[in-house]
């Protein structure tokens, strides 16, 4: 499945790339300091070639071309690099927006030195999960003291986003040589967008339970709504709980018991291994943002019905936040579930080892713990993981978003490759949420209707 469907990294140096994210792969493989550009290789090789020709066929103009040719590869072996003394200012113009906000970022570069720049370059260092509506690059000549400006504007996503040093290039009048450098921006270079946590339809759980009361339904008799037995009469029992229709037909006591509602520990576990950040195509959010939007909707949602909840990433660092209710914390999840490193719009490149993670986990969980796993099921170690945690005592339920195709043999087979790993979940009496085009809470609703039958 994994090479079947589009990755969530980027791909371009300051523009819109793949998946709509940007990348500095230049950056990566260009050396900085004074390099020769290699413009005028051979020219010197090549302007002697009139020289030569204007002496033997004793033709003044063809002497003169060439002996223009060669002075000129002289100078343009002997100019140097011009120094590099300017300053760059960036400016956000929200650097806290919402969701899907666009934030115009202008980049202001003014030559310090005593020359002029007859060729600066620059290309700003745009986060990789941000991308364009333009290039965001500059390309001028620039006298002292002067300024130049480049505005774009990014597409605010979740997350904390830090823009890179600026790539500057300054070539020579001849262009022969270039100095590169990556140069600091001052003003602001950290874009913060946390979405607000909106709870949608309520989550149907398991019965695993605590013992505080809840809205989970138990097959333990008490108090509750829900029709559970009778019983015998005992001292103390509360009037309204005795069964005064047998009463007045027998003459006997007893006592009605309702089915008890318990609260319960919901972890809400993400897969956010490389693996997992696929999408059906460049422009579609990838699989690790839908579960990070599930579990926004579904935290808030279990918080409100006074289930304790925590929340966990599955992939690199360390991701966890233990259960706990009330205000504080949900604030808390809000914040892990914006920020957090682990839980990017893009995959890092720490390095992942999935059986240790299993065990600190299990070691984590607390025994009581239902597990809800938001995984796009990208391979059959997803499908064991939830398998597992079940098999210890943790009643699972996968949220399942869909990021296959089926425009190409190998997307269509990657789609019944997941199809069969959710049928395999089933079959284990795992609940499992196939997350399509629709609504969470559509899904939900439905998924709920077809648990209670």
């Amino acid at each position: 499945m994994s090479d079947s469907v589009s990755r969530g990294r980027g791909s371009a140096d300051g523009s819109t790339g793949a998946n709509g994210r940007n990348a500095d792969p230049l950056g990566r493989i260009r050396p900085r300091g004074v390099v020769p550009t290699g413009r005028w290789t051979g020219m010197a090789a090549l302007a002697l070639l009139p020289v030569g020709l204007g002496v033997l066929l004793r033709h003044p103009p063809l002497l003169l071309v060439g002996a223009l040719g060669v002075a000129f590869a002289a100078y343009a072996r002997g100019d140097s690099a011009p120094d590099i003394d300017v300053t760059i200012e960036r400016d956000l113009s929200d650097p806290t927006p919402d969701p899907g906000e666009e934030v115009t970022v202008t980049l202001r570069v003014r030559n310090e030195g005593d020359g002029v720049l007859p060729d600066l370059r620059l290309v700003d260092g745009v986060p990789a999960a941000l991308a364009t509506d333009a290039p965001a690059r500059l390309g001028t000549a620039l006298r002292p003291g002067r300024t130049a400006t480049v505005s774009y504007r990014v597409t605010a996503i979740r997350g904390v986003h830090e823009w890179d040093p600026v790539h500057v290039l300054a070539r020579n009048p001849s262009g022969s040589r270039e100095r590169d450098a990556r140069m600091d921006a001052g003003g602001a270079t950290t874009l913060r967008c946390t979405p607000e946590l909106e709870a949608s339809a309520s989550l149907p759980l398991r019965g695993l339970t605590t013992v505080y009361s809840g809205r989970v339904p138990t097959d333990v008799g008490g108090s509750g709504i829900e029709f559970h037995s009778t019983r015998e009469y005992r001292h103390g029992d509360p009037a309204k709980r005795v069964n005064w229709a047998r009463y007045a037909r027998s003459g006997e006591l007893s006592t009605l018991e309702f089915r008890e509602e318990r609260a319960a520990t919901v972890v809400v576990c993400i897969d956010a291994r490389e693996e997992a950040y696929l999408a059906p195509d460049a422009e579609s959010p990838n699989a690790v943002e839908r579960s990070v939007e599930a579990a926004s909707q579904a935290v808030p949602a279990l918080l409100d019905s006074g289930d304790r909840v925590g929340v966990a990433a599955f992939g690199p660092g360390d991701c966890r936040l233990d259960p706990g209710v009330g205000d504080d914390h949900a604030a808390r999840a809000r914040e892990l579930l914006a920020t957090h490193p682990a839980l990017a719009p893009t995959p890092t490149d720490e390095r992942f080892l999935p059986t240790t993670w299993v065990r600190r986990f299990r070691r984590w969980l607390p025994a009581d713990a239902q597990v809800l796993f938001c995984t796009p099921l990208p391979d059959d170690y997803a499908a064991t993981v939830a398998r597992r945690l079940d098999a210890y005592g943790h009643a699972v339920t996968v949220i399942s978003p869909d990021s296959t195709a089926d425009d190409t043999p190998g997307h269509r087979l990657a789609g019944i490759e997941r199809a069969n790993r959710l049928s395999r979940l089933r079959s284990a009496g795992i609940r499992v949420i196939d997350w399509g085009e629709e609504s969470l809470a559509t899904e939900l609703e439905r998924a709920a209707a077809r648990w209670s039958r």
